[in-house]
């Protein structure tokens, strides 16, 4: 028990030995991952924790864990495979056990301890990152970790709604956005805003109306609001459409061009104009892409 409570508190004085009661009150923690370390995360019964690492979990191995509150167990875990991140809540009082994360062929420990006082987010930063991490940049691991976390957000509002309490959320079936090109069209199936991170993730349907292939940039799709563009961040697109078909994929924006915040709603009214790589696919000026929303005039 000594050692355990060694771990505990060296890991919430990390910073500043000095100022464990300041420091052990701050909700999210950035840590640079080491394979030899035994990381100690407080969690609660009433909030939920987010552990997410730079890249997808290979698999976790755990103890006295529960996946659907119904099996009996200390501690209710969500992860969806092939996501990056997985999300936990204390189901006892005084409850602890340990959780073995494989990632980047290495296992990581992590100890679990119910408290009154929880981490909300732990965000594990590749050891070249270094105490850079505290200046919160959103690296290109955490990009990929919005995207991850807006694939399972319907899962994650049903079943641990706190982990996607700040995400808002536009479901494309309920408020059409779709951008009409003529020969494509991209419609928006879901669109998700991250407050914190100033970023918007769209999950988008790409349609080719054309007998031949339709070949883009993904890095180059531009993105309308107003009279303002805005190009990707991260995108998970393939980069061509099939003739006559459709294909589907993700793309998020983060911030201004003017490196500021965008503050943008998802209300708006978002056009989406692919940069083709062939020059033949050039649409003329009197065909400039145009939003529609369905039903509506």
């Amino acid at each position: 028990m000594k050692q355990l409570a060694k771990l505990i508190l060296s890991s919430c004085m990390a910073a500043t030995p000095a100022a464990f009661s300041a420091e052990a009150l701050q909700p999210i923690r950035d840590i640079v991952l080491d394979d030899h370390t035994v990381y100690a995360v407080p969690v609660s019964g009433t909030r939920v924790t987010t552990v997410s690492f730079p890249g997808p979990i290979s698999a976790i191995d755990a103890a006295l864990i529960t996946t659907d509150g119904k099996t009996t167990g200390l501690f209710q875990i969500a992860h969806t495979k092939g996501t990056s991140y997985f999300s936990v809540r204390a189901l006892a009082k005084d409850a602890a056990t340990n959780l073995n994360v494989r990632w980047n062929a290495k296992t990581y420990v992590i100890e679990l301890h119910e408290s009154a006082h929880p981490w909300y987010s732990v965000n594990l930063q590749p050891r070249d990152i270094g105490k850079s991490a505290t200046s919160r940049p959103l690296t290109s691991a955490r990009l990929l970790g919005l995207l991850d976390k807006a694939k399972a957000y319907r899962l994650l509002k049903q079943h641990l709604p706190e982990a996607v309490a700040d995400v808002d959320f536009r479901d494309g079936s309920k408020e059409p956005c779709v951008t009409d090109c003529g020969d494509y069209a991209v419609r928006v199936n879901e669109a998700f805003r991250f407050n914190a991170e100033d970023t918007l993730v769209f999950h988008l349907k790409l349609e080719n109306k054309t007998a031949k292939p339709i070949e883009f940039l993904p890095e180059r799709v531009e993105v309308k609001a107003g009279s303002r563009g805005y190009f990707p961040s991260v995108t998970q697109l393939s980069g061509v459409i099939g003739p006559k078909t459709t294909t589907d994929g993700y793309l998020a924006i983060t911030g201004s061009p003017e490196g500021e915040r965008n503050g943008l709603s998802l209300k708006n009214d978002f056009t989406f104009v692919l940069d083709r790589t062939s020059s033949e696919t050039e649409l003329p000026a009197d065909e400039l892409p145009k939003a529609i929303k369905e039903g509506g005039k």
